[in-house]
């Protein structure tokens, strides 16, 4: 392998040279951090100028012009009934696309709705493998060498006598489409001991909802948040999305996925839950039932129930943990076998790419 370098060409180099793309990038970093509080990321953005002068101000550009030029270009506007400045659609589409970008760098653009599974049929993309034509094949996928070569074996040279079974096709993979839940954690935990793990989350949110609605339109995506209870929210809502003072209520979160995948006419259906702690709360009998030291038996027997209705019901579960407590991992395990599903000790900085890959790889439909 032989690497050539040249000269450096700033004419050449990426769009985020501009004084405007920069900052933006900056700012949409902000954004996620303050779950969408404009004001708050202007003031972090002002304190890092002052500190390590971000803003090009040798070449005439400040903050000031940065912040006009956002408002110019539909980035942020002024909400007068909440007298505040808020984001804009424009700028949680940039936030998705800027999340793919970011997680999912090494992404093979694919056809939409496509997911290969491991059963043979009607696909796209042809294999070597060749068998005998079925009613109901796409002509287009036949065979003609080895169908002539098989008309052949019982023709003459005065006679060409071609019949059904000389018919080959080419193997293709078979695609399916795929409903997901996306579970997110909200619980307390998820900023303790000076961790912000909730923005890997919400990041790894965006760049999935951006992946599916751009390359796999037949698929759907559907997100919940769980805390203390379990709530749907729309993708326009995450970068929105905060911590709160709450326990962990898996069994709440599970229960409102499965109801959700119930409604869902699809031949595969998974959740995957981003959780760092264990389940701590549940309901019982309309209240809710809490306790945070370690883990109570009634809880978690309740979350593993709720894991064998979901198998039964063949939506599987895949939880990726971003916590590497021993006792923590034990129950995750259990949860997995329970579910008959798959299980990820992730850190945060892997945390998309681990998605990324188990939502690419489902290979499982049910065949009738």
């Amino acid at each position: 392998m032989h690497f050539q370098y040249s000269q450096f060409d700033p004419s050449k180099h990426s769009k985020n040279d501009k004084p405007f793309d920069r900052l933006l990038d900056i700012f949409q970093q902000l954004i996620m951090l303050s779950s969408g509080d404009v004001s708050q990321a202007l003031r972090w953005l002002t304190e890092l100028d002052k500190i390590h002068k971000i803003a090009p101000k040798e070449d005439g550009y400040g903050l000031g012009d940065f912040i006009e030029e956002l408002e110019e270009r539909g980035y942020i506007k002024y909400n007068d009934d909440a007298a505040k400045v808020e984001i804009t659609n424009k700028t949680e589409r940039s936030l998705r696309q800027q999340s793919l970008e970011e997680i999912f760098k090494g992404l093979r653009k694919g056809s939409p709705g496509s997911h290969k599974t491991a059963y043979s049929g009607k696909g796209t993309e042809r294999e070597a493998e060749t068998r005998a034509w079925q009613f109901g094949d796409d002509i287009n996928q036949i065979d003609n060498t080895a169908t002539l070569m098989n008309m052949l074996k019982h023709s003459s040279i005065e006679q060409f006598n071609m019949q059904e079974d000389d018919l080959e096709v080419y193997e293709t993979d078979h695609h399916t489409s795929t409903s997901t839940v996306l579970m997110i954690d909200l619980s307390h935990s998820m900023i303790l001991y000076g961790e912000d793990r909730i923005t890997p989350a919400k990041k790894v949110a965006m760049a999935l909802s951006e992946l599916i609605m751009n390359n796999y339109a037949k698929d759907s995506l559907d997100i919940i948040a769980f805390g203390n209870d379990a709530w749907q929210v729309s993708v326009k809502d995450l970068p929105y999305l905060n911590v709160g003072p709450f326990h962990t209520n898996t069994l709440a979160g599970l229960e409102l996925a499965r109801h959700m995948l119930q409604r869902k006419k699809f031949a595969n259906k998974q959740i995957f839950m981003i959780t760092d702690g264990k389940p701590s709360a549940m309901f019982e009998k309309g209240r809710l039932y809490k306790n945070s030291f370690g883990l109570d038996r009634k809880i978690v027997n309740k979350v593993l129930d709720e894991g064998v209705k979901c198998r039964r019901e063949r939506i599987s579960i895949t939880t990726f943990m971003i916590a590497s407590d021993p006792y923590l991992q034990g129950f995750v395990r259990e949860l997995t076998e329970a579910n008959k599903g798959r299980a990820y000790y992730a850190s945060l900085d892997d945390l998309g790419g681990y998605i990324f890959e188990d939502y690419i790889r489902n290979r499982r439909k049910k065949m009738y």
